[in-house]
């Protein structure tokens, strides 16, 4: 189940891949040879999402990397104790 933040997140994943250029390239390829799988599994389709070596391609983009991190260590099994 994907919850509301994850949401959020992969439609920021999204918007951001749409502005990296070899991004664009690879999928464009990909569509326009009708697959999913690009360079030996390098490249993935998944679901609506770009996969790299089988994760989720992430755009260099700093805001949001540090958004994705901020997400899954603030959680409470993860939560560090303030004294």
């Amino acid at each position: 189940m994907i919850e509301r933040p994850e949401v959020e997140i992969l439609e920021k994943i999204k918007i951001a891949r749409s502005k990296n250029k070899e991004v664009v390239r690879v999928v464009e390829k990909m569509k326009k040879a009708g697959v999913k799988v690009l360079k030996r599994e390098e490249w993935q389709i998944e679901r609506d999402l770009v996969l790299k070596k089988r994760k989720v391609y992430v755009p260099k983009d700093e805001v949001l990397r540090v958004e994705i991190i901020w997400l899954h260590h603030d959680v409470l099994v993860a939560r560090h104790r303030e004294k």
